[in-house]
């Protein structure tokens, strides 16, 4: 059972959440908050696997929230996925760099509502290709590469883990990885769980963001295979 914290401001939107929830057999609400600072509060004795966060509440915003569990030992397994009203909000970037899956718009079809819940459940990152191009945008323009990847120590990845991340930047699952470069579905996964303990980041929408960060992948490379 996947069970899931509702942080959002507005009464009515929580009120249709949890009855979209409800209506379905793997997922249960377990709590709702109406700050930031009361969606810390829940995670932290609730434990939820998932928490729909608003980025816009009032006191302790959404971004904050999301970066205090993110830095949370204690919640290291409660994954984050952003609510918004529109994909151009300003903060969503900053969003994915504090920690958060992914996001969803607010007025996302009923059914692509439930199945991001269970995506983000499932360890994988939720990026719309309009937010990935933000992204894109967004780290190209900081032009630190250098930098970036000796902050993230990418040296302590052998050269088959760089290949894997740079798929991953491009937005490849775990199959989609093993086909391009010829591994089992398993493999590949074990490769990008040990990229993520060598990189001590919690889930593949961070991984996305070093990839691009680092250089490992770069604006107009998406269709490209990645370098050996």
């Amino acid at each position: 059972m996947i069970r899931v914290l509702l942080a959002d401001d507005q009464a009515l939107i929580r009120a249709g959440f949890r009855a979209l929830i409800e209506h379905t057999d793997d997922i249960v609400v377990v709590g709702e908050a109406t700050d930031g600072e009361q969606a810390v509060s829940l995670a932290t004795t609730t434990r939820p696997d998932i928490v729909l966060m608003d980025i816009r509440m009032p006191g302790v915003d959404g971004l904050e929230a999301t970066r205090r569990i993110a830095d949370s030992q204690h919640l290291a397994g409660v994954r984050v996925l952003i609510l918004t009203t529109f994909e151009s909000d300003d903060y969503i970037y900053e969003a994915l760099r504090s920690g958060a899956s992914g996001f969803v718009v607010k007025d996302t079809e009923p059914a692509e509502l439930v199945q991001a819940v269970r995506i983000v459940a499932a360890g994988d990152a939720l990026l719309s290709p309009s937010v990935t191009r933000r992204l894109i945008a967004d780290i190209a323009a900081k032009g630190r590469p250098n930098t970036a990847a000796t902050a993230y120590r990418i040296d302590r990845l052998t050269g088959r883990e760089r290949q894997v991340l740079a798929l991953v930047g491009r937005g490849h699952s775990n199959d989609e990885i093993a086909g391009n470069l010829f591994l089992s579905p398993l493999t590949a996964k074990t490769h990008v769980s040990r990229i993520m303990t060598k990189l001590a980041v919690r889930d593949r929408a961070q991984l996305v963001v070093i990839a691009y960060e680092t250089g490992l992948v770069t604006v107009g490379s998406a269709h490209h295979p990645p370098n050996p």
